[in-house]
């Protein structure tokens, strides 16, 4: 049974696809385990990452906390991280569990960290906060990270992904009645919903970037990975066939085969207990 406050939508919307998913979407950087850890001042004991996926985000704490916990309601994500985590010889430090943002299950003053890597605006963000801060310790950090889609190339194809984004989502309001689309809230508005909650005493917005290599091929894959995206091509019709095969045509065109290291663009909103 879903939890109150959560979306079945939500969840459908990022099934099917775990294996592009995880293959073009970038890793968090380690830029964020350093961040975080020289604001809480000593190695986290525990970590939590909350709408985990396929644990690009979890991951990244093997080494830089005592344990992690990826939390994922979709059990197609959550397989993909616990395949990866197989593979890496299943370390007692690192587990995935299925859970929702507002219903973790932990004890309270469990966590030293809790983390949305690109999750948060899918979330009810009263409840999540409210929750996150009841598993947080004292002086404990709440924070929400975002990429600025899509990662720096060149005008015309940046324009170009826009637009494949809002056809995407045009479709989707045309053909999923109301009640069945997933809801998403403003990235825009993260920071002061942090600060209104009344849960930390400490928030700020910290932007930064990563260079990553990136060829034609990871460059659309990354495109054709996001959730609207992939909503369109599950609902078949081919609606979205031409604009895909314009916009590969001229990242490939773009690249020349080359790979480029290319710029990608973060907005963390963090709270502190």
């Amino acid at each position: 049974m879903i939890p109150e406050g959560n979306r079945l939508s939500n969840i459908v919307r990022f099934t099917g696809f775990q294996n592009e998913y995880d293959r073009y979407r970038p890793e968090a950087p380690k830029l964020v385990t350093e961040l975080l850890t020289g604001y809480l001042k000593r190695r986290p004991s525990l970590v939590v990452d909350l709408g985990c996926g396929t644990g690009l985000s979890t991951f990244l704490w093997r080494t830089a906390a005592n344990a992690v916990i990826g939390i994922e309601p979709g059990d197609d994500m959550r397989g993909k991280a616990l395949e990866k985590w197989e593979a890496l010889g299943s370390p007692d430090s690192i587990s995935f569990i299925p859970g929702y943002s507002n219903a973790l299950g932990l004890p309270p003053g469990s966590a030293d960290i809790v983390t949305c890597s690109q999750s948060f605006h899918w979330m009810e963000p009263s409840s999540t906060l409210k929750e996150a801060s009841r598993v947080l310790r004292p002086g404990g950090i709440f924070a929400a990270y975002d990429c600025d889609w899509p990662p720096v190339l060149e005008p015309s194809i940046e324009t170009r992904y826009h637009e494949l984004i809002e056809q995407s989502e045009a479709i989707i309001e045309h053909r999923i009645p109301d009640g069945e689309r997933a809801v998403k809230w403003n990235k825009d508005e993260h920071l002061r919903r942090i600060k209104e909650s009344g849960e930390f005493a400490f928030a700020r917005e910290i932007v930064f970037h990563n260079i990553e290599r990136c060829d034609a091929e990871r460059y659309v894959g990354l495109t054709l990975s996001q959730g609207g995206v992939q909503t369109v091509l599950r609902l078949g019709g081919g609606e979205l066939d031409e604009k895909i095969a314009v916009y590969r045509e001229e990242v490939e065109r773009y690249f020349n085969g080359r790979t480029l290291e290319t710029l990608f663009c973060y907005r963390m909103k963090l709270g502190i207990k």
